[in-house]
């Protein structure tokens, strides 16, 4: 079978959620025994080298330019009217208008519809068109957690036996850089600093923490800026920005705890990043992020800064707990695998 992929996020960079999640997936399509069977074309704006990725002869980079917007709605769905594959991939939500009739559409989350306010108006409805019509459209739909499959029955009324729920995987570093450790200790945060990821929320919990025990740590912020972000001038928060792959395993492994207390994830990759570096975890008690967490982290109201500030001291201060969260995460991982995301994925589209 000829299978197309629209892989334009897995050549973007830098890379972050649903970019990592389609180039890992594409990386790990090309390493399967179960893709000999087929050919792919990798669907991208412009002629690239495959994104850094090693691919076999039975993989293609199909360049389609345009320089306008609408790329998946106009140049994608024209070399489906001219060049149509037999099954079409579209890894980040958004299904073409002319498509294959054998199409699957992973959608990662619905936040658009718990926070609106955070889209541009024109976008939003966008949004909420596409996914209405990948449910009705496309022959499968997968989603990246139980989550996201139980918003797109409740608030989309989409079929249960349409949807397939397959996890993300891990990946990591073959030769971890070194710590290097610091004399100041720290609790770090990754993700986009915006207001869904609660950034000002964790600020709030931190300063209580700082106030009310006397804590020698620094809150170190990674991610870029935005929407809602307002940045905090305070000598014991430092902002890094976005950071590169080698440096962000360098933060998790010398970090004391890692927070993550949004108010919706779709999946919350950087949770299993902190797990597998035997960093103790704190997370949102909502949406995925319990999914993904399993039974090796604290789980917080993201609403009630006590809380999340009494957590994070709970793991300061007790060895056991920290030993304990450390060595489930270990165990949590287990159930993540970029190549058994390729695989469930592959039956999916070739079924």
């Amino acid at each position: 079978m000829l299978i197309g992929i629209n892989a334009v996020a897995a050549f973007k960079q830098p890379r972050t959620g649903v970019e990592e999640y389609t180039y890992q997936l594409v990386k790990h399509l090309t390493m399967l025994k179960e893709s000999k069977k087929h050919r792919f074309v990798l669907y991208s704006r412009q002629l690239l080298s495959a994104g850094g990725l090693s691919l076999p002869e039975n993989f293609q980079v199909g360049q389609l330019k345009w320089s306008w917007p609408l790329w998946t709605q106009i140049r994608l769905a024209l070399e489906m009217a001219v060049h149509r594959p037999e099954i079409l991939f579209i890894p980040v939500h958004i299904l073409p208008l002319i498509h294959p009739q054998n199409s699957v559409v992973t959608i990662h989350g619905l936040e658009y519809e718990y926070y609106p306010q955070m889209y541009p108006w024109s976008h939003l409805n966008y949004l909420r068109w596409s996914t209405k019509y990948a449910l009705k459209k496309a022959r499968r739909i997968i989603t990246v957690s139980e989550n996201t499959k139980k918003d797109l029955i409740e608030l989309y009324d989409g079929r249960p036996e349409k949807i397939t729920v397959i996890h993300h995987g891990i990946n990591i570093p073959e030769s971890l850089p070194d710590s290097q450790e610091t004399k100041e200790p720290y609790i770090l945060f990754i993700g986009r600093l915006e207001k869904k990821k609660n950034v000002q929320g964790l600020v709030g919990a931190f300063s209580l923490l700082k106030k009310k025990y006397r804590i020698p740590h620094r809150l170190v912020l990674v991610g870029t800026r935005g929407y809602g972000y307002q940045p905090f001038k305070q000598e014991s928060i430092m902002e890094k920005g976005y950071v590169d792959e080698q440096e962000k395993w360098r933060l998790l492994q010398g970090a004391t705890l890692f927070v993550l207390p949004s108010f919706y994830e779709g999946f919350g990759l950087p949770i299993l990043e902190a797990q597998a570096v035997g960093c103790p975890v704190i997370t949102s008690n909502v949406s995925s992020m319990p999914e993904v967490a399993g039974q090796a982290a604290l789980l917080v109201d993201p609403n009630n800064i006590e809380q999340i500030a009494e957590a994070m001291y709970k793991i300061i201060r007790d060895n056991q707990l920290r030993k304990d969260l450390v060595d489930r995460g270990y165990t949590n991982l287990k159930r993540f695998s970029w190549q058994k995301c390729a695989q469930e994925t592959l039956k999916i589209l070739t079924e």
